[in-house]
């Protein structure tokens, strides 16, 4: 009787992970003028972020919103509260007021792969994403207002609409260089008029 062996399956890269390894990195470190490669900018983690202030009102849009993250980035979202009372928004400590997600690794080579590649050019009236929604450490901000730009969304989950924001944190010298890194990555940045 022979028994059967459990091949190990091959671990999948992620295609923009290997072009980072393989060619990004070292074309930026000529690129830059860097003396050493751990001075290559670098992406440590993507951040989704969902505000929901209406949700201290309505429990579904609380529901929608931790569905629609779990699909579009394949992790469970941790609910934000409220740090403060502010009494002209109706909100008190301790509210939970929004949700967030934070991507490292495969999945964050791969939720930023989709993100640039089929996302964002599925957006209405586009014409590249802005240059300067970079902070002082070169971390890039991106706000969306719609989520039914994702594919994996079906349309009865984007019939309660809510925005989110995605941050690229960057690990870089310059904020300069995060701006080239996004550049390889496929960014598509609005064209500067001269």
């Amino acid at each position: 009787m022979a028994t059967a062996t459990k091949k190990a399956a091959a671990p999948l890269t992620v295609r923009l992970r290997a072009a980072y390894n393989d060619t990004i990195a070292k074309d930026l470190l000529k690129e830059l003028s860097l003396d050493n490669p751990h001075q290559v900018p670098k992406l440590e983690k993507i951040v989704v972020n969902v505000g929901l202030g209406q949700a201290k009102d309505d429990k579904k849009i609380m529901e929608v919103a931790t569905n629609t993250l779990r699909k579009i980035t394949g992790q469970e979202p941790v609910q934000t509260t409220a740090k403060n009372s502010i009494a002209g928004f109706k909100l008190r400590e301790g509210n939970k007021i929004g949700l967030k997600v934070t991507l490292r690794g495969d999945r964050m080579y791969e939720f930023a792969d989709r993100l640039i590649t089929i996302v964002i050019p599925r957006l209405r009236d586009f014409h590249g994403v802005s240059a300067k929604a970079f902070d002082q450490q070169g971390n890039y901000s991106l706000g969306m207002i719609d989520q039914s730009v994702f594919p994996e969304l079906t349309f009865e989950e984007t019939t309660t609409v809510h925005g989110m924001q995605v941050v690229f944190v960057v690990k870089c010298q310059d904020k300069a260089h995060a701006r080239v890194l996004l550049e390889k990555f496929g960014m598509p940045f609005e064209k500067e008029n001269n």
